[in-house]
């Protein structure tokens, strides 16, 4: 059986640190209003492959370079889509939705519906649990 010649780990390391840069190259010119400075794009997802890389030779062994290598773009692949935003360009045609804080009671006032001339006012307290006071922390800021 034909064995494929063994490559040393540096041009795994530099391989896989290539395709991570060409991947979030690809991103920055696909994505750009999505993504943050194009310089922390292009850093991440060079050591994330690197990581992935390097990674995937320790665990699969040598001789496994194919494999090596798509570990890696699935590293910075994953990596980059974390640095994603969310809602940073609305598709074209679409709004984004604005909902009150509360709901609209009678009158137009907001909050609890049937509370006219509360908005701005919290949430009705429910029987039985206790409301922190305003202006006080709760228990749950440390020791006392």
């Amino acid at each position: 059986m034909l064995e494929a010649p063994e490559v040393p780990v540096i041009w795994e390391a530099i391989g896989s640190a290539a395709l991570g840069l060409l991947l979030a190259h690809a991103a920055t010119r696909r994505l750009p209003g999505r993504l943050p400075h194009r310089a922390l794009v292009l850093s991440t997802g060079a050591v994330a492959a690197l990581l992935g890389g390097v990674v995937s030779a320790v665990v699969l062994g040598p001789g496994r370079l194919a494999v090596s290598l798509l570990c890696a773009l699935a590293v910075s692949a994953a990596i980059l889509s974390l640095l994603l935003r969310v809602d940073a360009e609305p598709r074209a045609g679409r709004q984004p939705v604005v909902r009150p804080l509360g709901r609209v009671g009678p009158a137009g006032s907001t909050g609890p519906a049937g509370a006219a001339g509360t908005a701005g006012t919290a949430a009705r307290a429910v029987p039985g649990v206790r409301q922190p006071s305003r202006g006080q922390p709760s228990a749950s800021y440390g020791p006392r």
